[in-house]
């Protein structure tokens, strides 16, 4: 099983696009919070939607029980929270929520999880794979550059 993860930030929708294409995605599975910000220019989630399909043949999935809280995410960026103390707060949420049940391993394969940030080094994209491939010990990660 192959699990891919990108983050739309400093990507143009073209290079966005075919960096889904090439990599042979075939769900784009969103876990933002909220995907309809002013912020998310081609990413909103109406028009995610349609272009993840017209453009790549791709369905396009929202999935937010796989982000963090309101509470975690705002301590940590709009209060430029530290890093460690959110990592902790949202495993322990992810164990909480025990997503590895809630939904099944197979909506992930070929699946690629979507955030913002433009590296996984700092992102909740990359918890949740790794949280995951805990559990699910055939995941594969691919982080999209």
């Amino acid at each position: 099983m192959k699990l891919f993860t990108i983050g739309f930030n400093k990507k143009s929708a073209e290079e966005f696009f075919s960096k889904l294409k090439a990599a042979k995605v075939k769900r784009l599975i969103d876990i933002r919070l909220s995907n309809s910000s002013q912020l998310a220019g081609f990413t909103k989630k109406d028009d995610l939607r349609y272009f993840a399909k017209a453009i790549c043949n791709i369905d396009y999935l929202h999935q937010p029980e796989l982000a963090p809280s309101e509470e975690i995410f705002t301590s940590f960026k709009k209060e430029k929270g530290d890093y460690r103390v959110f990592e902790r707060q949202f495993l322990s949420l992810m164990k909480t929520r025990r997503i590895e049940k809630m939904f099944s391993p197979e909506l992930f394969d070929g699946g690629c999880l979507l955030c913002s940030e433009e590296t996984p080094d700092h992102c909740h994209r990359r918890l949740v794979a790794e949280y995951l491939k805990e559990h699910w010990k055939k995941l594969e990660i691919e982080h999209i550059p």
